[in-house]
């Protein structure tokens, strides 16, 4: 038994544990919810995660994202967070893909290979054209809604997209998915209020995050692809 894991099997049982050792997870976007994410998945044990992302790690990332430091800061966030799971579970096969996902390079993807898609990231373009690819595939997806401008954690739901309520980002998301015939997303969103972002100076920031949002968005992720994952 991998002593690693041991806590783990002894909540959820050795089929489950198989099951994950035997999944492939793609999760698009590795920042602050992203991240958080993937972190989860290679300490659950998971067997193969690809990473695909084509940021790199700057100073402003440190104050959320679990991979910034300033050790790593100019990396690319894939390969930082590729190596971040080799020192966790060296066993997980990690496919570090430096790629800004959109329409133009989806043909990059073959989404078949996977058990599970994550969407973790911020264009709407991205967000329908996963979707639309999972669909396709026949692959489950979860879906995070905004997490930005936001300070408290405990408003995250886990539901369909239809189902939402208050976030920007989820009635833009309804109205075009709407538009494209899919008729069911899990997702996380908040029904927190989005707060202004301070202004210094007379010009206003770009959005305002913290340590403790985005994480818990991405750990609520993680727990509902490992359950779905294993049937749980």
């Amino acid at each position: 038994m991998d002593e690693k894991f041991v806590r783990t099997r002894n909540l959820i049982g050795d089929a489950a544990m198989d099951s994950l050792a035997k999944s492939r997870v793609a999760v698009f976007g590795i920042g602050g919810v992203g991240g958080h994410v993937v972190e989860a998945l290679a300490r659950s044990g998971v067997g193969a995660i690809d990473l695909i992302d084509s940021d790199t790690v700057a100073l402003s990332n440190i104050n959320r994202q679990i991979i910034a430091t300033l050790s790593t800061v100019g990396q690319y966030k894939v390969d930082a967070m590729k190596a971040r799971i080799a020192d966790i579970n060296p066993e997980c096969k990690v496919e570090a893909i430096p790629c800004f996902y959109l329409p133009e390079t989806k043909d990059q993807f073959d989404f078949s290979k996977y058990s599970y898609v994550v969407d973790a990231v911020d264009t709407v373009t991205a967000k329908l054209s996963l979707v639309c690819e999972a669909k396709e595939k026949n692959v489950p997806i979860i879906s995070c809604m905004g997490a930005g401008n936001k300070l408290n954690p405990a408003m995250f739901e886990v539901a369909d997209i239809y189902k939402t309520s208050v976030c920007p980002l989820a009635k833009v998301m309804r109205r075009e998915l709407k538009k494209r015939g899919i008729d069911s997303l899990k997702v996380v969103y908040s029904k927190e209020e989005a707060i202004k972002p301070k202004t210094i100076d007379g010009d206003e920031r770009t959005p305002g995050s913290t340590a403790f949002v985005p994480s818990v968005a991405g750990l609520i992720i993680a727990s509902e692809v490992i359950k779905d994952l294993t049937n749980m």
